[in-house]
């Protein structure tokens, strides 16, 4: 399929035909992040909305506390800092 670039305001806009956006399972208004590749391929990802319940989902409560957080608990105030 051959499609054209257009100019839209100071912007170039391609149009995607309403067969490629129902094969992609995309649609108007939907938020999507564009890359490019080395050999110059366009990838498009539908931006994820994450739900703080989801994430927390994958945590591992057993997990060990990371190191730089132990040092800033331990940290001294340094400036003007309330404690």
């Amino acid at each position: 399929m051959e499609v054209v670039l257009k100019r839209m305001g100071n912007s170039t806009a391609l149009v995607l035909p309403p067969p490629v956006l129902k094969d992609l399972r995309i649609g108007v208004g939907q938020v999507m992040a564009l890359s490019t590749t080395a050999d110059g391929s366009i990838v498009l990802t539908p931006k994820r909305k994450y739900v703080l319940a989801d994430l927390i989902a994958q945590c591992d409560p057993s997990a060990s506390e990371p190191a730089d957080l132990a040092r800033w608990e331990q940290a001294r105030p340094i400036g003007q800092e309330v404690w």
